[in-house]
C-alpha cells in the first residue's frame, strides 16, 4: 500500500493553522474540480486525492490519528508497505469509493461511511469554492446580501482600459457553460473589480472580475504613466529632428533632441492614461536606435564613407 502524504498534497507543513488548510484546499480544488475538467480523469483523480487529504487535515480528531501513524513508523510520501507488518488489516472498499484504501486503514470503512452520510467534502460545488461560503441553495432571491459570489480574473489591453470595452467571457459553472457580457468602464485601473449581476446570467450569485491589464512590447503602464518604445534611425538619433507617433487620443509631433543616447527618455506631461477620476498620467517617451535594413546602394555608400572619414 502507497503512504498518502497528505500535507505534501495539499501543500502545507504539520504546523499550518486550519485558516491556512482550508485556504491551500479551497485553491487546488478550484483548479482540479471536476465540473472544470470534465474530459480529465487525471484532474478529477487530483482532486480526490485533494479532498481525502483535507477531510483528514481539517479534521481534528483525524488529523492526530494519522499524525501518531506517520511519527511512529516513520513514513513519507509514496512509500509503499505491508499494512499487515504493522499490525494493521483493512478491507478494499472498491474503485468506486471516494477514499483509498489507506484511509479505511486507519480510519476504517465506518469514517467512510459516515463522511459520506454527512455530505463527504467531495461534494463541493463551484458556488462554494468561488463564494467562499456556503451557499443556499433554497432561495433564488438574488439581491439578498449573503447571496453567493463567483469569482474570476479579466484581462485587457492598456488600450482597452483606457477607452473602455465590452467583453464577453465564458464560464463554466457547474458544469454549464455561461457567457457573460462585462462592462468595462473607461479609464479602469489595475486590480479593481467589476461586479456583474448574476440574476441576468440565471446565476445564484454575482460575479466579481478582477482585472489585469496586460503590457504590449512596445507599451507599459506604470501607476497612471504610459511608457511608449519609439525607434529612431541612427542619424536621426545623432542630428535630432522630429518624429508623429500614436497616442490613445490621437497622433501628436515629438521633438527628438540630438545626440541622443539609446535609452533616454522624454516625458510628454498629460498625455498618458486617465483614470476614472480624470487623473491624468504623464506620457514617457524611450528611445531605441534601430539600424536600417534593405540598404539602397547609394546609402550603403555613404555608410562606408562614414566608416572611412571615422
Amino acid at each position: 500500500m502507497e503512504y498518502k502524504d497528505y500535507y505534501k498534497i495539499l501543500g502545507v507543513d504539520k504546523n499550518s493553522s486550519p485558516k491556512e488548510i482550508k485556504s491551500a484546499f479551497r485553491k487546488l480544488a478550484k483548479k482540479y474540480h471536476p465540473d472544470l475538467n470534465p474530459n480529465d480523469p487525471k484532474a478529477q483523480e487530483k482532486f480526490k486525492e485533494i479532498n481525502e487529504a483535507y477531510e483528514v487535515l481539517s479534521d481534528k480528531d483525524k488529523k492526530a490519528k494519522y499524525d501518531a501513524f506517520g511519527s511512529n513508523y516513520d513514513f513519507s510520501g509514496g512509500y509503499n508497505f505491508d499494512p499487515s507488518a504493522y499490525g494493521y488489516t483493512y478491507t478494499t472498499g472498491g474503485s468506486s469509493e471516494d477514499f483509498s484504501d489507506f484511509f479505511d486503514m486507519i480510519f476504517g470503512s465506518n469514517a467512510r461511511r459516515a463522511s459520506s452520510a454527512k455530505g463527504s467534502r467531495f461534494s463541493f460545488n463551484l458556488d462554494d469554492l468561488f463564494s467562499g461560503r456556503n451557499s443556499n441553495r433554497t432561495n433564488h432571491n438574488y439581491a439578498k446580501a449573503d447571496s453567493p459570489k463567483y469569482e474570476s480574473e479579466l484581462s485587457i489591453s492598456i488600450e482597452d482600459a483606457y477607452k473602455g470595452v465590452d467583453k464577453k467571457v465564458g464560464l463554466s459553472i457547474n458544469g454549464k457553460q455561461k457567457e457573460i457580457n462585462v462592462k468595462i468602464p473607461r479609464g479602469i485601473t489595475r486590480g479593481k473589480k467589476i461586479k456583474v449581476k448574476g440574476s441576468k446570467f440565471d446565476l445564484p450569485g454575482d460575479v466579481l472580475f478582477k482585472i489585469n491589464i496586460n503590457d504590449s512590447d512596445n507599451l507599459r503602464l506604470k501607476g497612471i504613466d504610459i511608457y511608449k518604445n519609439v525607434e529612431v534611425r541612427p542619424w536621426t538619433a545623432l542630428l535630432g529632428g522630429e518624429k508623429t507617433i500614436d497616442t490613445f487620443e490621437g497622433k501628436i509631433k515629438i521633438k527628438i533632441p540630438k545626440n541622443l543616447s539609446p535609452g533616454k527618455k522624454l516625458r510628454i506631461p498629460d498625455k498618458g492614461f486617465k483614470d476614472m477620476k480624470n487623473n491624468k498620467g504623464d506620457l514617457y517617451i524611450e528611445f531605441t536606435i534601430a539600424n536600417p535594413t534593405n540598404l539602397t546602394k547609394e546609402q550603403l555608400e555613404l555608410y562606408k564613407k562614414l566608416e572611412e572619414i571615422s
